[in-house]
C-alpha cells in the first residue's frame, strides 16, 4: 500500500512540475501600458532605459520606446497558475487522504471503514490548490503618476528584472 502511494505521489509530481524543467529562451514580461493620452500599448518588455521602456508591440512586432513621464499605469500580465495549483492541490489532497485514512483505518469495520471519511481531503486540497494558483497568477498594476523620482527608480528596477535584456546600457 505504501509503495503504491509513493509511486502515485512521484508520478503526480513529475506531471505537475516537469514543465519548468525545459530550457527556454528568456522572454520579457508582457506589459500593458496606459499612457497619459489614454492610449494603451501592449507588448513584451525588451529593456529598461534610464527614462523609458523598450517594448516589442504584440500586434505589429515593432519596437516601441515609451517615455516614463508619459505613463499612467503599467500592468504586468502574469500567466495563470490555476492549473498547476489544481494539480498540486489534488496531489496534496490524495496524499492527505491516504495518510489520514491509514491512520484511522479500522480492520474490523467491514465495508463502512472510517478511513473512507478521509476522502474529504481530496476536494479540499484540489480547491485550495486551484484558489492559491489563481491568486498567484493575478496581474500586477504599477502606478507611475504622482510617484517621486526615487519611487519611479524602484519601479524601473523591478521592471528591469522582468525584461528580456536585464543589463541594457
Amino acid at each position: 500500500m505504501k509503495n503504491k502511494v509513493l509511486v502515485l505521489v512521484v508520478i503526480l509530481s513529475l506531471l505537475t512540475c516537469s514543465g519548468s524543467l525545459a530550457a527556454k529562451e528568456r522572454r520579457g514580461a508582457e506589459l500593458k501600458i496606459l499612457k497619459k493620452d489614454r492610449t494603451v500599448l501592449k507588448g513584451e518588455l525588451i529593456a529598461v532605459k534610464p527614462a523609458s521602456l523598450l517594448l516589442m508591440d504584440s500586434q505589429s512586432g515593432r519596437d516601441l520606446s515609451v517615455d516614463i513621464d508619459d505613463i499612467i499605469t503599467i500592468t504586468i500580465a502574469k500567466k495563470s497558475k490555476a492549473l498547476p495549483g489544481l494539480g498540486i492541490g489534488l496531489g496534496a489532497g490524495i496524499l492527505a487522504a491516504c495518510l489520514i485514512g491509514a491512520a484511522i483505518h479500522d480492520p474490523n469495520a467491514g465495508w463502512v471503514d472510517p478511513a473512507l471519511g478521509a476522502l474529504w481531503a481530496v476536494p479540499i486540497g484540489t480547491l485550495g490548490g486551484l484558489f492559491i494558483g489563481a491568486l498567484k497568477g493575478e496581474d500586477q498594476i504599477l502606478d507611475i503618476v504622482g510617484k517621486s523620482p526615487e519611487e519611479i527608480k524602484a519601479v524601473l528596477e523591478k521592471l528591469r528584472s522582468k525584461a528580456r535584456i536585464i543589463d541594457f546600457q
